[in-house]
């Protein structure tokens, strides 16, 4: 994969994509946003990747959108504005959706659409130093795009506040309203993240793919009749899975999955 704003490595099942802008805080354009989109699609059904890790290189994790795009999208009629907004939609919704487990390691600062990021992402992990802003009040704009993931990870209370004062809050605030997982030094974020990667990695590559669709699904939803049903439904299926089979199997006689390698 051709890459020119993004680098993708994988090692032990844990792929790593690494926002690469940091002359212009990692912010998003046109070919940030199709990078993304293709990188996500194609971990996606990447059988030996069961964790991605979403990184970025420099100072900021990632400060939006960039200027050069915005500058552009100021000439843009109706029709083009709409289609350029869904390109992002699309993106955040393809991190969002991804059925391997997204952990965000948030090295710095974290504004706009670089919420949205790590809103979508299952876990996150911030220094202690970072900051986030959803600053597009000041600009005369709103988080739309990024807004219903960031309702959900920030929470409804903290989103009218923060949309709409665009002020800074610390990484602790963010942690506090459940934005972020973890909250560390920067000495402490790597090994953090390896620690989790690791965690998941060793978990079956089906159950954490439905662990996964089962929060999506079920978050807010009544707890009625069908939920009642549905969620049957899937503990039988998933029991009568290979891993799910093989899991008890192998806790029964004490030994270690098949999938995961021991070292």
């Amino acid at each position: 994969m051709n890459l020119a704003t993004l680098k993708l490595s994988v090692d032990a099942h844990v792929a790593t994509i690494t926002l690469n802008r940091p002359d212009v805080r990692n912010a998003f354009n046109e070919t940030v946003i199709e990078e993304l989109t293709g990188a996500f699609r194609a971990l996606a059904t990447n059988d030996d990747v069961r964790v991605v890790v979403l990184a970025a290189e420099g100072v900021a994790f990632c400060a939006g959108a960039d200027l050069n795009w915005m500058k552009k999208m100021a000439g843009y009629s109706d029709a083009e504005n709409r289609a350029d907004a869904m390109t992002l939609a699309v993106m955040l919704n393809t991190i969002y959706r991804c059925p391997k487990p997204v952990i965000a390691r948030v090295q710095g600062d974290t504004y706009a659409g670089g919420v949205g990021l790590a809103a979508v992402a299952d876990i996150v992990v911030a220094v202690d130093t970072a900051h986030f802003c959803l600053s597009e009040a000041k600009l005369g704009l709103m988080p739309a795009t990024i807004g219903p993931y960031v309702i959900r990870a920030l929470g409804e209370a903290a989103s009218r506040r923060y949309f709409l004062t665009a002020e800074r809050f610390t990484a602790s605030t963010a942690q506090r309203h459940g934005l972020v997982h973890e909250v560390v030094t920067a000495d402490a974020l790597d090994s953090t993240v390896q620690a989790l990667a690791k965690a998941l990695a060793d978990n079956s590559p089906n159950a954490v793919k439905e662990c996964k669709r089962l929060v999506q699904d079920f978050a807010g939803r009544a707890i009625d009749d069908e939920t009642i049903a549905e969620t049957a439904d899937r503990i039988a299926t998933i029991r009568a899975s290979d891993e799910g089979r093989e899991g008890v199997q192998s806790f029964l006689e004490k030994r270690s999955p098949s999938w995961r390698e021991v070292s």
